[in-house]
C-alpha cells in the first residue's frame, strides 16, 4: 500500500482480516504447548507454520535454536529503505497448557466464535501476537518504510532459558532501533495500551519438617507438631491482617494515578461474592507496584484416605512478584530469610529456588513512544493509549534491554481485561484486534518518517 493515511490503512486491513483470521486458526490448531514434552512436536510444527507465514510475505525466515534438543524459534529479516530504521517485531508462538478439558466451553484447540471473541488455546496469547505482525508486513507490503526483522519465540511460557544465548548468538541480526514486543493486554476494549512497567518474578519452594516419620496422632498428638499447622502458620506469617505482604526488605514504588473501579475489579477478577480485596493502597499499586505473594501449590496428604497420623512434612510452592525497582536477588533473599527466621516451635525450614524473572521499569519518552501514542490513537478513533503497569512478569523483556541497550522497548498486545489468557475460555475479542493490526502498520509508518 502507499497511501499511509488511518484511514487508508484500516481499509487495508479490513480486506485482509479474512485471510489473517485463517492463518491465525490455523496456528492455534496446533498444539504447541512448551512446558508438555510430549508435544516438542507439535512445538516444531508451529515454528515451521510461522516461518512459512513469514517467508511468503518475502522475509527470509528460518528457524534457530541455542543447541540441539533446545525449542526452536523463528528469526527474519525483510529490507526496507537504504537508511530506514530497524524494528525488531517479537511473540513467541508456544503456548500454555489447556488443562481441564471440561473447563472449556468448547474445545480448546477449534477455534470457535461466540459474542465477538475467538475462544481457543493461543488464540491471544500469543498467536495473535504473530499476526499482528503479519499483518502490518502483510499491508505494507514492499513498500515497507522501515527494515523489519523477527523473533518469534518457542518457550515463552516456560521460562525463557535459552533466550539469552540466542540473543548473544544473534545479536548482530535480532540488533534494532526500536523492538515491539507484542504479549502483554490494552487498558480496557477500546481503551489502548503502552505497558510501562511489569513485576518481576520469584518463586520458591518451602518445606517443613517436624518429625522424622510419621506417628500416630492419638499417642502424640498435643505434644508434637505436625507438619501441616507448622506450615500454616508459617504461610501466615507472609501477610500482615489487612493483607499487604509482610516479608521486611521487599521494595514497593509509586503507581500511575489511575481509577480503577471496584466493580470492574471485581467482574475482571472472578472474586467471590462477599470476599474482601487484600492490601492497602490503590488498587494500581496493588497490582503493578507493590509485591504480592502467593501459595500456588502444597503437597501434603489427600483429604480422602488420609490417616490419623501426624504427618511429618509438608511443602508448599510459593509465588512472589516483585516489584519494579527491586531485584529478583533481594526478592528471594528477603523472602528466605523471613522463612527461616519464623519457623514455628524449632521446625525445620528448607528454601529451594525454583527459578525468578526481573521486574521492568521503562523509559516511556522519545520518538519511537511519540509515533506509538499518536499510531494508538489513530487507530483508536482517538482515544490515547494509558501507560500501564502489568503485574504479571515477562521476564524476557530484562534480557532485551541488557542485550540492546540503545534501542527503545514498546511492550504492547493483544490482550484485554477478559482474554483470560492461561485459563480456561482464553478468547481474543476479534473486533480489538483489527485495532492492534491497523496500530501496528500506522506504527510502522510513523518510525519510518521519525528521527530516532
Amino acid at each position: 500500500m502507499t497511501d499511509s493515511s488511518a484511514g487508508a490503512v484500516r481499509s487495508t486491513i479490513q480486506q485482509l482480516m479474512p485471510q489473517l483470521r485463517e492463518d491465525l486458526e490455523a496456528l492455534v490448531r496446533i498444539q504447541s504447548v512448551s512446558a508438555d514434552p510430549a508435544r516438542a512436536g507439535e512445538v516444531e510444527r508451529s515454528a515451521e507454520a510461522t516461518r512459512d507465514l513469514f517467508r511468503a510475505e518475502g522475509f527470509d525466515a528460518r528457524i534457530v535454536r541455542a543447541h540441539d534438543g533446545a525449542p526452536p524459534a523463528v528469526i527474519g529479516e525483510k529490507r526496507g529503505p537504504e537508511g530506514a530504521p530497524t524494528v525488531l517485531l517479537y511473540a513467541h508462538h508456544d503456548v500454555q497448557p489447556e488443562n481441564d478439558h471440561a473447563e472449556w466451553d468448547t474445545p480448546p484447540w477449534e477455534p470457535t466464535e461466540r459474542n465477538g471473541r475467538l475462544y481457543a488455546r493461543g488464540a491471544a496469547d500469543d498467536k495473535a501476537g504473530i499476526i499482528a505482525h503479519l499483518a502490518a508486513a502483510r499491508a505494507l507490503g514492499d513498500a515497507l518504510p522501515v527494515t523489519v526483522k523477527l523473533f518469534i519465540e518457542g518457550e515463552e511460557e516456560v521460562g525463557s532459558e535459552t533466550l539469552p544465548a540466542l540473543l548473544a548468538a544473534h545479536k548482530d541480526e535480532l540488533a534494532a532501533d526500536v523492538i515491539v514486543i507484542a504479549d502483554s493486554a490494552n487498558w480496557d476494549i477500546g481503551v489502548p495500551a503502552l505497558t510501562t512497567s511489569l513485576r518481576g518474578l520469584v518463586r520458591a519452594d518451602v518445606e517443613v519438617r517436624t518429625l522424622d516419620h510419621g506417628v500416630h496422632s492419638g499417642m502424640w498428638g498435643g505434644l508434637v507438631p505436625d507438619a501441616l499447622i507448622a506450615l500454616s502458620r508459617l504461610i501466615a506469617t507472609l501477610h500482615d491482617d489487612a493483607g499487604n505482604v509482610a516479608v521486611v526488605g521487599l521494595h514497593a514504588g509509586p503507581a500511575a494515578d489511575i481509577d480503577y473501579p471496584e466493580d470492574r475489579l471485581r467482574a475482571e477478577s472472578g472474586i467471590a461474592d462477599g470476599v474482601e480485596f487484600i492490601g492497602e493502597g490503590s488498587a494500581v499499586a496493588r497490582l503493578w507496584t507493590k509485591p504480592s505473594l502467593s501459595i500456588i501449590g502444597l503437597d501434603a496428604p489427600k483429604v480422602d484416605g488420609a490417616s490419623n497420623t501426624l504427618v511429618p512434612g509438608a511443602r508448599a510452592k510459593i509465588s512472589l512478584r516483585v516489584a519494579p525497582g527491586d531485584t529478583a536477588a533481594n526478592a528471594l533473599d528477603c523472602l528466605t530469610r523471613h522463612l527461616e527466621a519464623n519457623a514455628p516451635w524449632g521446625a525445620r525450614v528448607t528454601v529451594t529456588p525454583v527459578d525468578t524473572g526481573e521486574a521492568t521499569q521503562i523509559d516511556a519518552t522519545g520518538p519511537a513512544y511519540d509515533a506509538a501514542r499518536g499510531a494508538f490513537a489513530e487507530a483508536w478513533d482517538g482515544t490515547a493509549p494509558v501507560d500501564m503497569g502489568v503485574g504479571g512478569s515477562i521476564p524476557f523483556i530484562a534480557e532485551f534491554l541488557d542485550a540492546f541497550p540503545q534501542a527503545s522497548v514498546l511492550v504492547t498486545g493483544v490482550e484485554d481485561p477478559d482474554t483470560r489468557a492461561h485459563g480456561a475460555n482464553e478468547g481474543l475479542h476479534l473486533a480489538e484486534f483489527e485495532r492492534v493490526c491497523v496500530a501496528e502498520t500506522l506504527l510502522l509508518q510513523k518510525l519510518g518518517a521519525a528521527t530516532l
